[in-house]
């Protein structure tokens, strides 16, 4: 694994979240939480607090690939399209990504 690793991060292909993802991500889950307003789209519903461990990994997923400039390709359409209300993340589904 580290092997692999480090032949991505000398490519270039190794996406590695930053200071700043982290510090934005608290900011995204605080939002989620507390179901406040989004700058775009308004007000969103309250995240369940049980859901928190789970959507902090994909809030920091989406922060960094938006930050690289890239499209994120996932089948967790529901969970990402709640985090893009706070972080305009480019998504598409797997399925439409892999049927072109």
């Amino acid at each position: 694994m580290v092997e692999t690793a480090s032949k991505f991060n000398k490519e270039g292909r190794l996406l590695v979240p930053t200071m700043e993802d982290w510090i934005q991500t608290g900011r995204v889950i605080n939002s989620l939480l507390r179901g406040l307003k989004s700058k775009a789209k308004g007000k969103t519903p309250k995240l369940p607090y049980a859901d928190k461990q789970r959507i902090v990994r994909d809030v920091l997923i989406a922060r960094t690939v938006k930050q690289a400039g890239a499209l994120l390709v996932t089948n967790n359409l529901r969970d990402f399209k709640v985090i893009s209300r706070y972080c305009d993340v480019r998504i598409v589904s797997g399925k439409d990504f892999f049927s072109r």
